[in-house]
């Protein structure tokens, strides 16, 4: 059984930074890509990054050139890394791999 853990997320003022972590279990890791999504009150879940098991990347054009996503096989983890935050980015963040949604990790940003 396929198990996500995601932390990172916090509370950091617009041009901030933060990483979030999708740690994985029980999976072929390296043999799967991974996505994070993100969803903000009273919205729907959206794609914000993904990468594929050969490590290439895509992003939405909002978070393009300011989120970085990465997959560390050696780890089973995978991370976000986002900068210069906006209070747009604001929303539960979420990974997905292999069929498995993590529980989620709140991202705020505040002007």
């Amino acid at each position: 059984q396929v198990q996500l853990v995601e932390s990172g997320g916090g509370s950091v003022q617009a041009g901030g930074s933060l990483r979030l972590s999708c740690e994985a279990s029980g999976s072929n890791f390296a043999a799967n890509g991974l996505a994070w999504y993100r969803q903000a009150p009273g919205k729907q879940r959206d794609l914000v990054a993904g990468i594929n098991h050969e490590g290439e990347t895509n992003y939405v054009r909002a978070v393009e050139g300011r989120f970085t996503i990465s997959k560390d096989n050696s780890k089973n983890t995978a991370y976000l890394q986002m900068t210069r935050l906006e209070p747009e980015d604001t929303a539960v963040y979420y990974c997905r791999h292999a069929g498995t949604w993590g529980q989620g990790t709140q991202v705020t940003v505040s002007s």
